[in-house]
């Protein structure tokens, strides 16, 4: 079992300590960055997900955080401890990762697998530790079946349960949902939520299915071009995708002071075009007898929700204003 850890919900900001702080992060091979000055901040007890397209440099700033690859420029601090200088084995120690393709040894059973690398690290009761494990990512029934004969499903739950033989304080999974089922999905999702809330594990999950994401996530981390574009908390991104509407009428800015008169719990954005988008708690029929009342002219007055997959891809895409 994964030993219980106390979360901290209310955190003074002036003495953070990060589970992951990204400095000026760099990374080149042969004279081109796939990473450049890429800051980043994981708080102790997120879910954190990682998003950006494929390329954009997730993967390899994950290898940065977990030691596998070295960065050309910048600092990783690991729970306020720098993961390369200073602080050998800080990230073996304490971090779990998925990244790529699980690291498997195909003649070998799932159970052998758990066992090679409990025994390596020395884990007590490597055989109990290794069977519940094996129950938690659902591979308890794989038998003696060699690990080269499993689906690319079975691959990432055993990865998974690599990744967390060593009782970690940070998971760091990329790509989890590749291959899984519908069933499996569900699966993994609920058990990094348990690990999450039980056992206070910080999880970093770099995945392309946003609806899973969507279901889990506390924060979010935008990544283009090697560069963290934004970071938000999930009630952030929910107020983006929330309702808006669209007023355009024939004086936008008088429209829009008067507006902000009347409703000013609502937020209000002037486009390039003149349309004015309003979000926030709002009843398109009340802002529509304040047109009347305003004797403003309109042109359009529309009630749209924008999708969570086209606010990602528009941040990754140049990070566009959004409301």
């Amino acid at each position: 079992m994964v030993p219980k850890r106390e979360r901290s919900l209310e955190v003074d900001r002036r003495n953070t300590v990060y589970a992951i702080e990204a400095r000026g992060l760099a990374k080149a091979y042969g004279g081109r960055r796939v990473v450049n000055g890429f800051s980043m901040q994981v708080h102790k007890g997120d879910i954190y997900g990682f998003v950006g397209k494929n390329g954009a440099g997730k993967s390899t700033v994950m290898k940065m955080v977990t030691c596998l690859v070295a960065p050309t420029e910048g600092e990783v601090l690991v729970f306020g401890q720098p993961a390369w200088q200073g602080a050998p084995g800080v990230a073996e120690s304490r971090v779990g990762a998925l990244i790529e393709s699980p690291g498997i040894l195909g003649e070998l059973s799932a159970y052998d697998n758990m066992m090679v690398k409990a025994l390596a690290l020395g884990i007590p009761d490597a055989k109990e530790r290794s069977q519940e494990i094996l129950r938690w990512v659902g591979l308890s029934a794989a038998g003696k079946k060699r690990a080269k004969g499993f689906s690319q499903g079975m691959k990432q739950r055993l990865g998974i349960g690599l990744a967390l033989l060593g009782s970690p304080d940070l998971l760091l999974l990329d790509e989890p949902f590749n291959g899984l089922d519908p069933e499996g999905t569900r699966d993994l999702r609920q058990l990094i939520m348990r690990l999450n809330e039980s056992f206070g594990v910080t999880v970093v999950v770099s995945s392309h299915v946003l609806e899973q994401l969507d279901r889990m996530v506390t924060r979010y981390g935008v990544i283009a071009d090697g560069r963290m574009v934004r970071e938000m908390t999930a009630e952030e991104v929910r107020q983006a995708c929330g309702d808006s509407l669209a007023v355009r009428t024939t004086q936008p800015d008088v429209t829009l002071a008067q507006l902000e008169q009347r409703f000013p719990d609502c937020r209000f954005l002037m486009e390039p075009d003149g349309t004015i988008r309003i979000s926030g708690p709002f009843e398109a029929t009340a802002v529509a007898q304040a047109l009347r009342a305003m004797d403003a002219t309109v042109l359009e007055l529309t009630e749209t929700r924008r999708d969570i997959e086209e606010f990602f891809v528009e941040l990754m895409e140049g990070g566009k204003r959004h409301v």
